[in-house]
């Protein structure tokens, strides 16, 4: 009867910790009172695209390198990252491949901070084409925080740029 009730209460112990998991919640602006870019002036673009080449088709959501940007000091996908990330996870399922995501940061905040920053974006992309089915063992997450900026102004207009991912 003890085990059967033990193994009852872990079972509501799972099912409670994955419904929670699985909450969505707001994220906080811890950053105070600092300006922000309206999200309309922050958009996901192509940054190269493939195309026919000869008499081989290429796919360009595979050859493309995709940049995705985000918020200050967030790492939540925005709606039109997510769109243009379903065309991607289609194309890798289909045609398994290896990417590398680069997580990026603008040049506030500690060095430490930034590069825990632009990991955690960037595995918010891994984890939302593992979720659309593309194995993650082909995806290689890696940070470059503030280090390899987009752009080198101190700018709002800069830091918009460097706070991105860029899928490779």
């Amino acid at each position: 009867m003890k085990t059967q009730n033990l193994k009852l209460s872990l079972l509501f112990a799972m099912l409670f910790g994955l419904l929670a998991g699985c909450a969505s919640t707001q994220p906080s602006d811890e950053a105070g009172d600092v300006a922000t870019v309206p999200d309309e002036t922050v958009e996901t673009g192509v940054v190269d695209d493939g195309g026919v080449s000869g008499d081989t088709y290429e796919d360009p959501a595979l050859s493309a390198d995709t940049v995705f940007y985000f918020d200050f000091d967030k790492s939540v996908l925005k709606p039109e990252a997510t769109a243009a990330l379903r065309i991607h996870a289609e194309s890798l399922r289909n045609n398994p491949r290896a990417i590398r995501l680069e997580g990026h940061a603008d040049e506030r905040g500690t060095r430490e901070y930034n590069m825990a920053l632009g990991e955690r974006r960037a595995n918010a992309v891994k984890e939302f084409l593992m979720l659309e089915g593309v194995n993650g063992s082909y995806i290689d997450v890696i940070s470059y925080g503030e280090e390899r900026p987009a752009a080198l102004d101190s700018n709002e207009s800069a830091w918009s740029l460097n706070r991105r991912v860029e899928l490779n």
